[in-house]
């Protein structure tokens, strides 16, 4: 036994070899130079029956054939190195020269793969990345099952010595009877090891699939960089939220002239009623135009001290610690996906690292720069499903980085998560502001932090870089993702070195106060998250935590006593 256990680590450890039978010789020796650079142990062979020959003498690991190889079919080639009466498990790519059609009928005739011309060195790499991860699950299963088996033969041989001495002691029949028992029990054993083989396979398959599409669709709802411009251009189409004042005092302008339109064929008794209505309405307009005075005195006093929040987050595999990367990318510097439309991703290779752009709003709110924001902005995998159903599929989620933008800044500002609530949907972040000058916004110090129907201003990045590029015109939006290659980062600093950074400001009411929660109907939605609600004196009450989806009438906020042990 110990013996079979060191030849299957031998085996484990021993180098993958690749060969490629390529009828043209450039895209054969490109072929070459990338997988050496990759630290694969290469060969290329003479696209012949000659070169077929030294194959066959080569302990290799994967054949890369053409299929338009000169005098040998590709139908014989895959039945010798794919057919049942195989000797070893060599994994075959086949290079075909049209499409779906040819990849689909190499795949009939046992290829485990196949790729059209013109071949993408890439691409073609992460696939063989893929089919050498199958091949050597599969060794190391094999392996366990020969171990397993042999292991079983062993028992069965000593347990005939055993029969042949208890012959001469025990009824024959008793003896048959056993024997029977312990062949059956190596044959059941056999098919259980074979079974586990074969649907611990099919389970790593499906478990990489699960992977692929769980970061399509999270690329999908936090917006990914290659629709940024088609995003902002779908907001830009839409009527702006307005602020709560314009329009409610538009209204009362007209329902006051309606009044006054009335009053003129009144008779005595309608006259007097009109004039109290009237009465009513001019002091309803004048309260709301008093309160759109006070909101652009509090709006420029503190505008300068709401940041826009860019978290970018990477994954690492939990057994090996190794980052989660694309295999490759297009020439359209998209990520290669497989035939589901979902990013094939690898541990492997030099494909960019998977990078999920989260947005959020914070604003400075203590000394040496800390900024207020939520739990769920500063770690943006809590209570969040997708997140949780990759970290389920083996992969943790890790900050890569956090910048901060203020508006009237024309830089980044790097960010560190500093504490983090146990209670309530709140943190607090270091910013290193480096001299820039804006002050803390202050809470309100009252026992009671809001009223039911008291105004509030509520200031965020709601829709987060979408919403910004939405602001510019359409010939701004689109020159500054085409000059940064759509990278989210350059794209911010563009955007701050031309001072287009700038928060959505929207204004309402307080229309509920519960213990852990104020409920206030001021328009917004995600990317708003950490947001300050202010109250008529310019002081903050609370903390945009929750919106309803598209910019819902009740949207909710955290209670501003409960930053107190954050901001300690």
């Amino acid at each position: 036994m110990d013996g079979v256990r060191s030849e299957s680590v031998t085996m484990a450890n021993a180098g993958e070899k690749i060969l490629i039978l390529d009828t043209q010789e450039d895209s054969s020796q490109s072929l070459v130079e990338i997988f050496r650079s990759a630290g694969y142990d290469v060969d290329a062979l003479p696209p012949s029956a000659e070169g077929l020959d030294r194959a066959r003498q080569l302990n290799a690991a994967l054949l890369i054939l053409d299929q338009c190889l000169p005098g040998v079919p590709c139908q014989e080639i895959l039945t010798e190195w794919k057919g049942a009466a195989a000797t070893r498990d060599v994994r075959v790519i086949l290079i075909v020269a049209g499409g779906a059609a040819e990849r689909a009928l190499a795949f009939d005739l046992g290829a485990d793969d196949a790729v059209s011309r013109p071949i993408g060195p890439q691409e073609l790499l992460a696939r063989v990345r893929a089919q050498l991860r199958a091949k050597r699950a599969a060794d190391e299963l094999r392996q366990k099952v020969a171990i397993a088996v042999e292991g079983q033969q062993i028992a069965h041989t000593a347990f005939q010595a055993l029969a042949v001495t208890e012959k001469m002691t025990k009824d024959a029949f008793t003896l048959d009877r056993a024997l029977k028992i312990g062949v059956s029990a190596v044959f059941i054993i056999a098919a259980v090891m074979a079974g586990i083989f074969f649907l611990y396979s099919h389970s790593a398959q499906k478990a990489q699939k699960r992977a692929n599409a769980i970061i399509a669709r999270l690329e999908d709802g936090l917006k990914s960089r290659q629709n940024l411009a088609a995003d902002a251009q779908k907001l830009r189409s839409q009527s702006p939220a307005p602020s709560a004042a314009a329009p409610q005092r538009d209204e009362l302008q007209q329902k006051a002239d309606q009044l006054k339109a009335q009053m003129a064929t009144a008779d005595k008794q309608q006259l007097k009623d009109l004039q109290q209505q009237l009465a009513d309405t001019n002091a309803r307009l004048k309260k709301v135009e008093a309160e759109g005075g006070s909101a652009e005195s509090i709006i420029g006093a503190n505008v300068a001290s709401v940041c826009l929040l860019h978290i970018a987050v990477g994954f690492n595999e939990k057994a090996s610690g190794k980052r989660l990367r694309y295999a490759g990318l297009n020439p359209q510097g998209e990520p290669i996906q497989d035939s589901d439309g979902d990013p094939i991703l690898t541990l492997e290779g030099p494909g960019p690292e998977v990078r999920l752009d989260v947005f959020g709003t914070g604003f400075l709110a203590g000394t040496n720069g800390r900024v207020i924001t939520n739990r769920h902005v500063a770690q943006p995998w809590w209570k969040d499903e997708q997140m949780n159903a990759l970290i389920n599929e083996g992969y943790q989620p890790e900050i890569a980085a956090i910048r901060s933008y203020f508006p009237g800044s024309p830089r980044a500002f790097h960010a560190e998560i500093e504490k983090i609530s146990d209670n309530v949907d709140l943190a607090t972040m270091r910013v290193n502001l480096e001299g820039l000058g804006v002050h803390a916004l202050t809470f309100d110090d009252k026992a009671a932090d809001a009223k039911s129907g008291e105004s509030i201003i509520l200031m965020g990045y709601a829709a987060g870089l979408a919403a910004i590029l939405a602001r510019t015109d359409e010939k701004t939006a689109q020159d500054i993702t085409t000059k940064s290659g759509g990278d989210v980062s350059a794209i911010l600093d563009e955007l701050a070195r031309r001072n287009l950074i700038r928060p959505l400001i929207t204004q309402g009411h307080v229309g509920d106060v519960l213990p852990d929660k104020i409920v206030f109907d001021a328009q917004t939605t995600v990317g708003g998250s950490g947001g300050p609600l202010l109250n008529s004196n310019g002081k903050v009450i609370g903390i945009t935590y929750a919106a309803l989806e598209g910019f819902g009438g009740s949207n909710f906020g955290i209670p501003a006593r409960f930053t107190a042990p954050l901001l300690q």
